[in-house]
């Protein structure tokens, strides 16, 4: 990899995400040699990744250049690689690109979307976990009223312009939300030669609410949103199957769509070569202990999404989200510190600052530790926190003059086919392996 030697220890971090950086920054100018290794080489916005998807904002406003966050650190080295094991007995890594010897090693490697195993509907839908596959969500939609204009048998029409989400989280909630929008505002601009109220929004949630991670108050009034957008909701529905045209689902309820946004789980993005004890089964977590470290090796981390910190309040670990993401890769750096020093390490402890999801325009739902409300407070306060967690100057000022644009006029402009979404057949539609 071209690393050079140092006198100081070497901390290597493999994933740039919202874990990643938050470490990163904590080592800067210390005493440590630090390599981040990332397949990217810019940090996502995940949350904001269905702006993306439905035209609202540019991807590149919600991404931000590794290089340039580190730009100033010293002794700090970024490769842009994707690591395929670890080899915990030699101490190193081994990527595309070489291997590479460390000291301390920090899995951030984030998470992935959860097929429970299912390889046909992994196939056929759309997962949305990176911007690349925004981007083709993107295109998809557009392809797909692009071609409802010149189909002419009415069937493969109101296929085209069916939209189904399976999941009924945030990620699902918000690009329901956003999907409803458009209709209401923009597609019937856009395909005056469409009868656009025949398009179909269909959020499917396996269990009996949506947002169920979120207050029961918070979740009827996120429905009611949705419901008042025209959006249809399904609970109690779990899919079973999806061909590229009909979706089969655990009763008599099918859908015909071609297209199938899957938001329905996500599952730890687990690098190869640790022992099996220290994975949790099934959800590709890494067991760690409350100072992060992974069950049997000493100088092995993992922080974010892929660890599994089970406590008395988690039993299951913490949410996957950026907060506890961001926590625990800031103190991490801070006890890395402390461990070089032989002082004692602080332990973890999750501050839930709270959730929220947005529904649409002026409708939002927000969960504080004390407090749940929602309307056009919730709305401006979940705008509020977003953009101020943007990295950078520059993409906090876009996406704020995107969203005045867009509130004032009504539009979304990145209604863009910049990459075309290439599919095998209107009865087939592929995901892309990103």
């Amino acid at each position: 990899m071209n690393i050079p030697q140092s006198k100081n220890p070497r901390v290597v971090i493999i994933g740039g995400g919202f874990a990643g950086i938050a470490l990163a920054k904590k080592l800067k100018n210390k005493n440590v040699q630090v390599v981040l290794l990332d397949k990217h080489n810019y940090h996502t916005f995940q949350p904001l990744l269905y702006q993306v998807a439905t035209g609202g904002l540019e991807a590149g406003s919600i991404a931000y250049p590794i290089r340039k966050v580190i730009q100033e650190f010293q002794d700090f080295y970024f490769r842009l690689t994707s690591v395929k094991e670890i080899d915990t007995q030699n101490q190193k890594i081994i990527s595309e690109i070489g291997d590479l010897h460390y000291d301390y090693l920090v899995i951030a490697t984030g998470s992935k979307t959860n097929y429970f195993g299912n390889k046909e509907i992994e196939r056929n839908s759309m997962s949305m976990k990176t911007i690349p596959q925004s981007l083709n969500i993107r295109s998809l939609i557009l392809e797909n009223f692009e071609q409802a204009v010149l189909t002419k048998d009415p069937n493969d029409k109101n296929s085209l312009i069916n939209f189904v989400l399976v999941g009924g989280g945030p990620t699902g909630v918000e690009l329901a939300g956003a999907l409803a929008e458009m209709k209401k505002a923009i597609l019937q601009k856009d395909y005056p030669d469409l009868d656009i109220q025949k398009m179909q929004i269909n959020l499917i949630q396996s269990g009996d609410r949506i947002l169920n991670t979120m207050s029961e108050k918070s979740s009827q009034a996120a429905e009611e949103f949705l419901l008042s957008l025209g959006v249809k909701i399904w609970k109690n529905v779990r899919v079973t199957n999806f061909d590229g045209r009909t979706i089969s689902t655990n009763s008599d309820l099918t859908f015909d769509t071609a297209t199938v946004i899957w938001t329905a789980g996500v599952q730890g993005a687990v690098v190869a070569g640790l022992d099996a004890k220290s994975l949790v089964e099934n959800v590709g977590r890494i067991r760690v202990n409350q100072f992060n470290q992974v069950a049997g090796y000493p100088t092995i981390f993992a922080i974010g999404d892929i660890a599994s910190m089970e406590t008395e309040k988690y039993p299951q670990g913490h949410p996957m989200m950026a907060q506890p993401a961001l926590q625990q890769g800031a103190l991490l750096g801070e006890n890395l510190i402390r461990l070089l020093k032989k002082e004692p390490l602080v332990p973890f402890e999750y501050n839930d600052k709270g959730s929220m999801a947005t529904i649409g325009r002026n409708k939002a739902v927000v969960d504080l530790p004390r407090y749940h409300f929602n309307g056009v407070f919730a709305w401006f306060v979940w705008m509020f926190v977003h953009l101020f967690s943007l990295i950078g100057f520059k993409n906090k000022a876009v996406v704020f003059l995107n969203w005045v644009y867009n509130y004032i006029r009504f539009d979304r402009e990145g209604r863009l086919i910049i990459r075309p979404y290439k599919k095998r057949s209107f009865t087939a539609f592929t995901s892309d392996e990103i």
